[in-house]
């Protein structure tokens, strides 16, 4: 043997391969670098990082200088100092040289570069940030070479085409598709805008090693005979006993194929030569990824729950693991806000309900979970999973993201605008329906029960009869759910609380808790629907806000018995704190928040007028 066959045989790349960045061409790139700067600079104006200055004789245009070019865009403020930004009016300009202005390319990695001192990216941090922000370019690029439906073609589509057609991600966030650890050949398999068909992988962890927890009425075996078909539960017990190992001593766990190939099978290698680990087989049944990148929606058959797996990939400020330690109370904690809002005669006759989580499971063996602060690294989430409800439909009902209300297809045209149309309401009528759906049972959870959720648009799924949404159904909760407590004397008992609930328990300070709305519905989604409805002439931000407060009026005015709450919880007041969202991701991309102690996290940056106020 010669030296050289040591190493093994080449690996050639043939030049097919480089097809799959087909997507990556220039004039793409132009419109996603255009769309990309145009939401920079509006959300960085609006989080008061930038300072535009107006263009002298020219109406609605606006300027920002860096110490190395010039940036100018039209734009319309809307309320509560949002920047709608054309993208197609954004010039950018270096004035330094010989013989006048010359013309720069525009570029959203060009722009961070220059104000990143201002922007206040610690400097170890920039070039991470500058990745998210080119990968979340790429995405742009795929979406607007391969999305081919049009706003007419999502109207009555089902829930997994609409949800494969979103590509904006959070709409204030910048870097919200940075996705880091997938190459183009996971984009191309994972990438929820894909709409790619995976399987997932089976494993069996050995149960002494390992948390199972159930919701109530739901027991092991049921679990599994819900989401696996019995020959292929029988085929994994054979697997097991071929290896001499006895099926009873292990739980079945599903785990994102990714995750297996790049972490499990490396970071675990141990504990499967043990067979603690024992890769079973990969899933009959197609999934596809939804907007959270992890959590899969079974397309073989809808009716069973969807999974949530652990993915250690770099997303949106965070590494998005799972912990098993979680998952020991994750079910009971669905469990008690399914009975709490099941229980409330008014979010019944909102129609509103929650997609609990009943089961839960993770692998709790290996060293990591014994390392010293193992409870908190990205080594001590890789390996967890949970199930989820899928959304159950009346005759004549269609569910959608209700992120697709924010949406644009490749031509620009607007989603909500689409529906509307269709709906035959008048807009004010129908922007009142969604309302009473989604606004009015999140203030009534805050206002009667200190119950907060985290409602953006990827947690929400709108139900709608005819185009006109009719109830709201709100997932994620285990994760994302609080029971607010103040410092006051009005602060929620923490002794009426199941043990197993405590972790929810959210100690925020008094004045900070209505922000559980004010800032993640009014402005963290309102804001850009009502900008949305403005600028393509569908109903203006004055009557889109008056609406608003009417919908809280009458909720009121339905509950006199919570007087109390609504002056604690003023959300009809002048002004809230302004709670900065990519503050947050430019001080820290790793980890953008202390998902332990979120209020202490928040990035308040004075004050933001009220668009409710006095109307």
């Amino acid at each position: 043997m010669t030296p050289t066959a040591l190493l093994g045989t080449p690996h050639i790349l043939e030049p097919q391969a480089l097809d799959t960045a087909d997507h990556l061409e220039p004039v793409t790139l132009e419109r996603a670098q255009r769309r990309l700067v145009a939401k920079a600079l509006g959300e960085l104006t609006h989080e008061r990082l930038l300072s535009p200055e107006p263009v002298a004789d020219a109406g609605g245009w606006w300027e920002v200088r860096t110490t190395s070019s010039r940036w100018r865009f039209h734009a319309h403020v809307h309320e509560p100092e949002h920047w709608s930004v054309d993208p197609w009016s954004v010039l950018r300009s270096d004035d330094s040289t010989e013989g006048g202005e010359a013309t720069l390319p525009v570029d959203v990695l060009e722009l961070v570069a220059e104000l990143h001192d201002e922007l206040g990216i610690p400097d170890h941090l920039v070039a991470v940030y500058l990745e998210e922000l080119s990968a979340t370019l790429a995405a742009a690029c795929w979406a607007d070479t391969h999305h081919a439906h049009t706003v007419e073609d999502l109207l009555d589509a089902d829930l997994a085409t609409v949800e494969a057609a979103m590509h904006e991600g959070h709409p204030a966030f910048l870097a919200t598709n940075g996705r880091i650890g997938y190459g183009l050949d996971d984009y191309r398999a994972f990438a929820p805008e894909t709409g790619s068909d995976v399987q997932l992988v089976w494993l069996g962890v050995r149960r002494e090693h390992a948390v199972l927890a159930l919701g109530e009425g739901l027991d092991e075996d049921a679990l599994y005979a819900d989401e696996l078909d019995a020959d292929q539960r029988d085929a994994f017990d054979t697997r097991l006993r071929d290896l001499g190992l006895d099926p009873r001593d292990y739980l079945l766990v599903p785990a994102h194929p990714w995750q297996w190939t790049n972490k499990l099978a490396v970071t675990f290698a141990a504990d499967v030569a043990r067979r603690d680990v024992v890769p079973l087989g990969t899933s009959r049944d197609a999934y596809r990824a939804q907007q959270s990148v992890r959590t899969f929606l079974n397309v073989s058959d809808p009716s069973r729950m969807y999974v949530k797996t652990a993915l250690s990939v770099q997303n949106m400020g965070f590494m998005r693991g799972l912990s098993p330690h979680y998952m020991r109370g994750t079910p009971a904690i669905n469990d008690w806000v399914h009975a709490l809002v099941e229980d409330d005669a008014e979010l019944r006759r909102c129609g509103f309900t929650v997609l609990r989580e009943r089961a839960a499971v993770g692998y709790t063996g290996g060293v990591y979970q014994r390392v010293a602060g193992a409870r908190r690294g990205p080594y001590q989430k890789m390996f967890a999973a949970l199930w989820r409800e899928t959304p159950r439909l009346g005759a004549g009902e269609r569910a959608a993201t209700m992120a697709s209300l924010l949406h644009r297809d490749r031509e620009g045209r607007s989603l909500a605008a689409a529906t509307i149309r269709a709906s035959g309401l008048a807009p004010a009528d129908w922007v009142r329906r969604y309302l009473d759906a989604y606004l009015r049972p999140v203030a009534h959870c805050l206002w009667a029960h200190d119950l907060a959720f985290m409602p953006h648009g990827e947690n929400l799924i709108l139900v709608l009869r005819d185009h006109v949404p009719v109830r709201a159904v709100m997932k994620d909760v285990g994760e994302e759910v609080a029971l607010l407590a103040g410092d006051g004397p009005e602060a929620h008992p923490l002794d009426s609380l199941p043990e197993a609930v405590q972790r929810i328990r959210a100690r925020v300070p008094e004045g900070q808790q209505a922000l559980a709305v004010l800032t993640d519905v009014l402005d963290g989604f309102l804001r850009f629907l009502a900008a949305i409805l403005a600028d393509d002439g569908v109903l203006s931000g004055e009557e889109f806000w008056t609406v608003a407060a009417a919908c809280l009026r009458d909720l009121q005015a339905d509950h006199p018995e919570l007087a109390t709450q609504y002056a604690r919880y003023d959300l009809l007041a002048p002004d809230f704190e302004h709670s900065c969202l990519n503050r947050l991701q430019l001080r820290n991309t790793l980890e953008m928040v202390d998902l332990a102690d979120q209020a202490q996290s928040l990035q308040l940056v004075g004050r933001l007028a009220n668009p409710l106020h006095g109307r």
